[in-house]
């Protein structure tokens, strides 16, 4: 999404715009890097373990207050 700006635009800065994107030629797609099928597997499997093993090491009270923790910055609403 593009970041709004603060700044009001000048008239002629806002046509030099329209002019722009109506003569530009369109840019050609971006190249992305494929990403290794194996790496994405490794990465899953040691993701969807974690959070079980590192529960069974905590104690109930530690639980609890990660539990706390976790409800209260789902909660907290952030500025927009």
């Amino acid at each position: 999404m593009a970041k709004k700006t603060r700044k009001r635009l000048d008239f002629n800065q806002i046509a030099r715009r329209i002019v722009d994107q109506a003569t530009a030629e369109p840019e050609p797609p971006k190249a992305t890097k494929a990403k290794d099928p194996a790496a994405i597997a490794r990465g899953r499997k040691g993701g969807l373990k974690g959070g079980k093993s590192r529960a069974t090491k905590m104690t109930k009270a530690q639980r609890s207050e990660s539990a706390k923790r976790a409800a209260q910055a789902r909660w907290t609403q952030r500025p927009i």
